[in-house]
């Protein structure tokens, strides 16, 4: 306790990490204030169906991950997820096209330009949710007995122009936090989203547990144990490197991978999970699809996949999920983890991994193990991803199940470590203990070399 009262101290005394921590809580702040802001014309008395209907399946994700924005009915209701798919289908197109390509390769001015890019496809994508959130919305008004308080035209004009101001309004604040506080914004949006359920969720499975079928505080103790281990595995997995040693002949300057500067035997840490949360996020995107086909396929078609891929508890829906995990999980290391620029950075800083050859060789050993390690990485990438499922098989309500893995515990665990270690970072740097003195902390993002 002593410790950490020390710490506080510390922080509040580096003015800059004061005023960063400040920043980033004054942007949740306005964040979480927007999402319960109703759209202009609809009462909120009238939301009963809408929240019963978000109450599970993937629109419950949906309002999850807004923080409950989507049920309300707020001006935050499509939130930060149209930027998402923004962005994943930005990377993709990086693979297919020539000037996009390109321009990834261009530094901080191509980086710019592919941001702003991304912009313009966050607009389309929200100005293409927002009809179909409006429609859905005005059904379970109406259906609730209720009725928008404005003349229809008006309405939807009003609605969709707010729901796309209030969707770049909240990619804003995710930039802002990236660069005027601490952690990556858009991840902390989402996992500010996600935490605001943990406690209805936590509170309604308390309440289950003292039903007459509960199983009382015994069964309880037993899902906070259970859910106490995946975290941990969590924690493990997000963390977990394979340590490659190099050998470096001479002093140099690093190159882009990171290398080390010092002569001597060095580690180079490759993550078991170099992909993070994003294998999960591609995944869902897609898991939407079945349910959007649905629409356009016969009825004998279109029953089955409303079947199998509405429901989370559902074989095939969690088969397919794993599955896409697992490909998106090679897929997504394959871009980012590059062994060729690996080998050169060796080679160009007098480093070598003893027994193969510079070069070539160099790549194709990085890439021999990256493949060695990503495959069980995958795998259990994708049994958190699915534990959920089971979670509720086992009788968890959904929304304290959706804590026991998936996107939700990952998130979470990853943007709590990425943010305490910039706030190590930040203390280490003004030559104050950081926040664990057993060892620095590894977030998603490190690549700092293990001595």
């Amino acid at each position: 306790m002593k410790n950490f009262i020390n710490t506080l101290r510390n922080i509040y005394k580096i003015e800059d990490l004061r005023k960063r921590i400040l920043n980033t809580l004054g942007f949740i702040l306005i964040y979480r204030v927007g999402s319960f802001v109703v759209l202009p014309g609809v009462d909120p008395a009238s939301l009963e169906l809408l929240k019963a209907q978000t109450a599970d399946g993937l629109l419950g994700l949906l309002n999850m991950f807004s923080g409950g924005a989507f049920s309300n009915a707020s001006i935050f209701a499509l939130g930060i997820m149209p930027y998402i798919s923004a962005s994943i289908v930005m990377q993709l197109m990086g693979l297919a096209v020539p000037a996009i390509q390109k321009l990834q390769k261009e530094g901080e001015s191509g980086r710019r330009k592919v941001n702003q890019w991304t912009r313009y496809l966050t607009v389309l994508i929200t100005a293409g949710q927002a009809p179909g959130y409006i429609a859905n919305l005005q059904s379970q008004i109406q259906g609730a007995g209720g009725s928008i308080l404005m003349s229809d035209t008006f309405f939807w004009f009003s609605s969709i122009i707010i729901l796309v101001s209030g969707t770049m309004f909240v990619m804003w604040l995710g930039e802002k936090i990236t660069d005027k506080g601490i952690g990556n914004g858009i991840s902390l949006l989402i996992m500010i989203g996600i935490i605001a359920g943990l406690p209805f969720g936590f509170i309604a499975e308390f309440a289950s547990k003292f039903e007459e079928t509960g199983g009382g505080l015994i069964i309880l103790l037993v899902e906070m144990i259970v859910l106490l281990a995946v975290i941990l595995v969590t924690i493990m997995l997000v963390q977990g490197t394979r340590r490659v040693p190099v050998q470096v002949a001479r002093a140099a300057a690093p190159g882009r991978s990171g290398m080390p500067q010092q002569a001597g035997r060095q580690y180079l840490p490759l993550k078991v999970n170099a992909a993070g949360v994003m294998p999960i996020i591609f995944a869902q995107a897609i898991m939407f699809l079945p349910m959007t086909f649905a629409g356009f396929a016969s009825d004998e078609t279109s029953n089955w996949l409303m079947t199998n891929f509405s429901s989370y508890t559902s074989f095939w829906y969690n088969f397919t999920f794993a599955i896409l995990i697992i490909a998106f999980t090679f897929f997504y290391t394959a871009i980012t983890v590059n062994p060729q620029q690996m080998a050169d950075d060796m080679k160009r800083t007098g480093g070598f991994i003893p027994g193969i050859k510079p070069g070539k060789k160099t790549a194709e050993y990085l890439d021999g193990v990256m493949s060695r390690i990503t495959l069980p990485g995958s795998v259990f990438l994708a049994i958190i991803a699915i534990l959920p499922s089971f979670a509720m098989l086992a009788g968890v309500n959904q929304q304290f199940a959706q804590f026991y893995g998936g996107t939700s515990l990952l998130i979470m665990v990853g943007v709590v470590l990425d943010t305490l270690q910039q706030i190590e970072s930040h203390l280490l740097m003004r030559h104050y203990d950081g926040l664990m003195k057993s060892g620095k902390i590894k977030g998603r993002s490190s690549m700092s070399m293990a001595g």
